[in-house]
Order: C-alpha cells, then structure tokens, then sequence
C-alpha cells in the first residue's frame, strides 16, 4: 500500500469520543518481529481482533463502537499495524448529535510511531481527513476534502490518536507512574501524559475487573495549560491490573455530564 497524498486526523472533540476507546487483549501470541528485526516483545494485540463496545449517556443508550486489528500492510516499504474504529450513535442521539466515523490508523509494526491515518464521517460536520507521517523530515501533513494545510514539525515517536491506546496498551501500567506520549493530527502536536492513579475493582454486566484508573492528559506542546486542583478529568480509563492490560471502560466529560464506553463483545 502507498500512502495518500495530504494528511489528517480532526481534533479530539468532546462529540467525537471514539478515540477514547478502549481495546481489549487476548491470550498473548508468540512474539511479533517488527519492521527494524529489533523487537521482540509478545504484543497485547493482533490482526484479527474484533472489539465492540457501547455507548452511554446517563442511563441513556447513545450508541456502539467497533476497534479492530486489520492484516498487516506494506506502506512505501514499511511493515504497518492497521487499526480500525467504527462509530454509530444510537437513533435517539441521531436526533440530537447524529455521528457515523470511522478511522483507520496505520503504524510500523516495532510500535515506535505512526506512518499514516485517515478519518471519514458524516452528519453536522462531515471530513474526509488523511495525515501523512514524513520521518525523514519529522513533519506531519493534513488534508480534509483534499484541501492541504501548511505541514507542522513532529516529534520523534509521535502516534496519532487511534493507535495512542494501542501504544499504553503495549506499556508497563503501573500505580502512580506516568507515561508521555507525542501525538499529532497534522495540525498541531500534542503531548499526551498518561498518570496512572488509584486501583479499582469495577463491574461491567456480570463481570467483575481489577484496574487501575488512568488518566490521559491532553496538553499542547506549542502552549501548555496548567490542571488546576480539583478539575474533573474529561478522559478517565480503566485497564486491568495485569499483563494483559485490557482496557475495559472509558468515561469522557462532554459540555452536559459524561459519555461511557463499556466493553460488551470482543472476538475472536
């Protein structure tokens, strides 16, 4: 596969939640040889994984979210992860905030940085985004609809924000740690530090996991904000306190209550 021309992943948005979701692992399969021959760490995913999770707002069924793990492609002779996620709000929320979305993001199989993303969806604001990644360069490029924006400077390891829950997925979680990862929609850079806060057991249907809650930190490089005291978090994450890391439950702040994603379905 030869990437597109342009770039581009939107902004995360409080109505475009989907990035935050959450993917779930399966019993660790022999060791990937990534793209360098220099990894060999078992990976928490594969091609094949399908994950559906629902969406709800208050007691609410606002919609469902599909994440999956494609076969792997070649891009400009580069061995790349495709990732996969689907979006669709429920016939109540259409009336209200109606989002059909999906995104495909590709990395280099070493998980070491993001080569190409692209972003379709339809309702009050339809795109057509594609973000190229140049390493050679350290730039990201961004188009929607084909109209191209000027390319913005990257920093090395940077992912985009699909495959940033791959990329935790694939660190060591640990209580009271913290994580930084670059991230880039192709017109602006982002440095995303992930805190790793309390351990909790939650429920989901029957089921009952051991997770730490972890916090994602959405902060400009180009202007960095301060988190004042007491803020609420828009993003919280729950992964399992175990090897596996399955992440099993998002809660997203939006401008009237919260947003729930919970794992109901995971295949194969």
């Amino acid at each position: 596969m030869t990437r597109s021309n342009g770039s581009g992943i939107c902004r995360n948005h409080a109505k475009y939640l989907v990035f935050a979701l959450i993917l779930v692992m399966f019993p660790l399969f022999p060791p990937i040889i990534g793209s360098t021959g220099a990894s060999t760490k078992p990976f928490p995913f594969h091609p094949g994984e399908k994950l559906t999770y629902r969406a709800k707002w208050g007691f609410i069924q606002a919609g469902e979210l599909t994440l999956e793990v494609l076969p792997v492609e070649t891009i400009d002779g580069v061995k790349a992860y495709h990732f996969a996620m689907i979006m669709k709000t429920s016939p109540t929320i259409d009336h209200i905030y109606k989002v059909r979305e999906r995104q495909d993001s590709y990395c280099d199989v070493d998980m070491t940085h993001s080569i190409l993303c692209k972003k379709v969806s339809e309702g009050e604001h339809p795109r057509d985004v594609i973000v190229n990644f140049y390493w050679d360069k350290l730039e990201a490029t961004r188009s929607n609809f084909g109209e191209k924006m000027a390319p913005v400077h990257i920093a090395p390891g940077t992912f985009d924000t699909v495959s940033l829950y791959y990329v935790i997925r694939f660190k060591d979680i640990k209580e009271n740690s913290l994580i930084e990862i670059p991230v880039s929609e192709g017109h602006n850079n982002i440095m995303v530090r992930v805190s790793v806060a309390r351990r909790e057991t939650i429920k989901i249907d029957e089921k009952i996991y051991d997770t730490f809650e972890v916090i994602p930190d959405m902060e400009k490089l180009e202007a960095q904000h301060v988190v004042k005291k007491g803020d609420v978090p828009e993003l919280v994450i729950w992964f399992t306190a175990d090897d596996k890391r399955i992440p099993v439950k998002i809660q997203s702040k939006v401008r009237v209550g919260y947003f729930v994603f919970e794992l109901i379905a995971a295949e194969p």
